[in-house]
């Protein structure tokens, strides 16, 4: 059962100590390939250095979070990570006005600096956004942005239909199997087009409330992705083995991973 996850934060200190072996696992249930996640200069750097040691990919970006910490030479040193040919995505970028770890006039201001770098790469944007809708759908729309994902969808039905609108991809993780605050989706993840539907882990944070047993401190990792897949399999009562390879394919399609990419993790070996 082939399985993609378009995004996974291995550069966290979670994964400090096992990072071999948690890439292994995710090899073992079918996971071929990770997206490994950039939110800042530095952990963008990290990222690729993650991808290139167990044949991944990265993006290049700096999350909301982050955005007060930004300056002049930001976009020039993710413009140079970009190039990298590990980097499929510029972000994870956007908003967040649920924690507000920096200023809303920072997250604006170095969210929009991300997308136009996206756009004059010509690359995927990896985009975030939480309780910031709709401002977040207004800037987009703005900046007439298309090839995006919406990582980590946990928003509500106008939000879902107002990023259906503008072509987004969506990408839907273990919130979906927390019959507390996930509910919802199961109903809603039948709105999305086959096309337009993307997996992820979100790995360490999301674990899949359902999950038996639990993980050590409640650890998620890429290796927890079929039970995300078999979750959104049944929502849309299809079967998971259609379900995973179509994603999949849909994730190829959005990274542009073709012919002539590196090669994928499930043909290299496992460095040690």
């Amino acid at each position: 059962m082939p399985l993609f996850d378009i995004g996974a934060n291995l550069t966290h200190s979670a994964f400090s100590e096992d990072l071999p072996q948690t890439v292994e696992r995710a090899r073992e249930v079918g996971v071929s390939q990770i997206v490994v996640t950039g939110t800042t200069v530095d952990e963008t750097m990290a990222a690729i250095h993650v991808a290139e040691r167990f044949g991944l990919y990265a993006t290049a970006g700096v999350h909301p979070h982050h955005a007060r910490d930004c300056g002049p030479n930001t976009v020039p040193a993710l413009r140079e990570l970009a190039q990298h040919p590990r980097v499929v995505a510029i972000g994870e970028c956007g908003l967040d006005y649920n924690r507000n770890y920096s200023p809303h006039p920072d997250q604006e201001t170095w969210f929009v600096a991300q997308l136009e770098l996206g756009l004059s790469l010509n690359k995927p944007l990896f985009l975030h956004s939480r309780d910031a809708h709709p401002r977040f759908y207004q800037i987009l729309k703005h900046h007439n942005v298309k090839h995006a994902v919406a990582h980590c969808f946990t928003g509500e039905r106008d939000e879902l239909r107002a990023y259906l609108e503008l072509d987004l991809y969506i990408g839907i993780t273990g919130w979906i199997c927390d019959e507390r605050r996930g509910r919802h989706l199961v109903d809603l993840v039948k709105e999305i087009p086959s096309e337009r539907l993307l997996l992820e882990t979100d790995s360490p944070y999301l674990t899949p409330r359902d999950l038996k047993p639990q993980p050590k401190a409640r650890r998620n990792e890429p290796a927890f992705l079929p039970h995300i897949a078999r979750t959104v399999a049944r929502a849309l009562g299809r079967p998971v083995e259609e379900l995973a390879a179509e994603t999949s394919r849909n994730a190829a399609c959005f990274f542009r991973r073709n012919e002539s990419s590196p090669a994928p993790a499930a043909q290299r070996p496992l460095a040690a």
